[in-house]
């Protein structure tokens, strides 16, 4: 019979699946631009291409090789919030000049010029029925365009600061939110904005409490996340505005916030939260008790980011212009819409009969199905050297394979095996200098480990009490002692500290009780 190893309490919490999907993104590109890297967004189109505005043009990057694939360079100044339509036969961009701007994603045409904002425009966004768009600009409006004729349809007036962030609702394509550096973050209908000025089409207002940078509706389309400062909010819309859940996991300006649809593990896959920030963190936030459950360091600035409708390109936009992409080795699949990725045909597979000869090696390869029942084969215990040496009451040899192992949990068990057969005394007696080295090496480096030091004060008194005639006789052995000797008196020392330490917290642990008991 085998001997049972001890097995004792981990020393620290084993890494959950939702880490090991996150650290599975390996393999990162890094590309320079030419300057901060203000905006991804990423195509809901298979192969899934993301444009990255940075500087005075906005670059595409095809979803399969990660390798640059257009460039959208008209602009008079520095570009900004280039984002796909839904089909990803469109992209629009904002600019330092004023100008929104439509472009032709294959061919990149200029197809529309919008003009009426007077100061530049950093934020633009799509609208579900592809044919508008939204836009927010540093003169404190947003307004709301129609593409096909290239007209604006409406204005809001409300902003008192710079408008940063965008973002319509999933449940209701005429419901859009927005946010700027006034702290507050308005909730419009545009179907009430058909008047010059639509200051009456706001329908609420949440104040953030520091200038907004980004905002996101959940998936459900009852809460909006807003960021900005170095926290997260998150608002109960049906509720009235109610501030839900405020999260301050970061240290520096929360820049940007995206929502991922189902994230995470397959077995666990659910909406996530994904943050970045100046502190140069990107952080997952899982939408149950909105807690971090992981996060990446990265070595600029993060000012954008993006995750695929796969999962599978995670990029991430910095402050200094470097652009890193990841790419996960298992995506998820999405099963169907305008995201699914384009099933291949199979392959056509002739039917076996008795004239081909692999019709008499069928189902040689196959594997067993779930529902079929597994006649597991015996096997023959293979025992270890240890397990082989108590098998045959070898006791001191036993001993000596168990600390060739140099497992402290093994030697524990064969010290505990021998001492239930009364044979320590014998394992441990009757060694020359070269069967006691392997000991006092043992006992030198676990002598100070809490969880073996019982073991080791014992083994350590046998030993001395059995060859305690004989020291002086071999250097190699004096050594050795002199060194666990040294360990103890180490280990004591700090024992003594601990305890003056422990002595000087009492009285004001129980000084701070008492205060609060008043």
């Amino acid at each position: 019979q085998k001997l049972d190893v001890k097995q004792y309490p981990t020393r620290a919490l084993r890494e959950t699946a939702e880490g090991k999907f996150w650290r599975r993104f390996k393999a990162p590109i890094v590309s320079k631009q030419f300057g901060p890297i203000t905006n991804i967004d990423f195509c809901q189109v298979y192969p899934y291409n993301f444009a990255v505005t940075a500087a005075t043009r906005v670059v595409v990057y095809n979803g399969n090789t990660k390798q640059v694939g257009r460039n959208f360079g008209r602009f008079k100044d520095t570009a900004t919030s280039g984002c796909f339509r839904s089909d990803g036969k469109l992209l629009v961009a904002g600019g330092l000049d004023s100008i929104v701007q439509v472009f032709d994603a294959n061919s990149r045409a200029v197809l529309r010029q919008l003009r009426g904002h007077k100061r530049p425009v950093h934020v633009t966004r799509w609208s579900p029925d592809r044919l508008h768009v939204l836009s927010g600009s540093d003169d404190v409006t947003v307004r709301w365009w129609d593409v096909s004729s290239g007209k604006q349809l409406a204005r809001f007036d409300g902003h008192t600061d710079y408008v940063r962030a965008a973002a319509v609702s999933p449940a209701n394509s005429e419901t859009w939110a927005t946010g700027g550096y006034d702290h507050i973050c308005k909730l419009w209908d545009v179907r009430a904005g058909g008047a010059a000025s639509g200051s009456d089409a706001c329908m609420m207002q949440v104040d953030h409490g520091a200038p907004i940078e980004d905002c996101v509706f959940l998936p459900s389309g009852s809460l909006l996340v807003t960021a900005g400062g170095s926290h997260l909010c998150v608002w109960d819309i049906v509720g009235g505005g109610r501030l839900l859940h405020k999260l301050t996991n970061f240290q520096k300006t929360v820049t940007c916030v995206k929502v991922s649809p189902f994230a995470g593990p397959a077995s666990a896959a659910a909406p996530r939260l994904l943050a970045g920030s100046l502190d140069g963190h990107v952080k997952i936030i899982e939408l149950d008790g909105f807690k971090v459950t992981h996060a990446s360091r990265y070595p600029a600035p993060v000012l954008s980011l993006g995750l695929s409708p796969d999962c599978g390109t995670l990029a991430v936009g910095m402050a200094d212009g470097t652009l890193v992409v990841r790419q996960h080795d298992r995506p998820h699949a999405v099963a169907s819409g305008p995201s699914a990725k384009p099933q291949r045909r199979e392959r056509y597979k002739p039917r076996l009969t008795a004239a081909n000869f692999r019709f008499f090696i069928r189902g040689q390869g196959e594997r067993a199905a779930r529902a079929d029942h597994i006649v597991a084969a015996r096997r023959r215990a293979r025992l270890q050297p240890y397990d082989a040496l108590l098998k045959q009451f070898r006791h001191r040899e036993a001993l000596t394979a168990a600390l060739g192992t140099g497992r402290a949990d093994v030697v524990s068990s064969v010290v505990g095996e021998l001492s239930a057969r009364g044979a320590l005394p014998q394992a441990l007696g009757g060694r020359d200098a070269a069967g006691l080295l392997p000991l006092l090496r043992f006992l030198v480096r676990h002598a100070a480990n809490p969880r073996h030091a019982a073991l080791c004060a014992g083994l350590t008194h046998r030993v001395l009490d059995a060859y305690a005639p004989v020291v002086g006789l071999a250097p190699a052995v004096d050594q050795r002692l002199a060194a666990l000797r040294d360990v103890v008196a180490e280990e004591l020392k700090t024992c003594a500290t601990l305890m003056e330490v422990q002595g000087m917290l009492e009285p004001l642990l129980a000084a701070s009780l008492s205060g609060l008991s008043l």
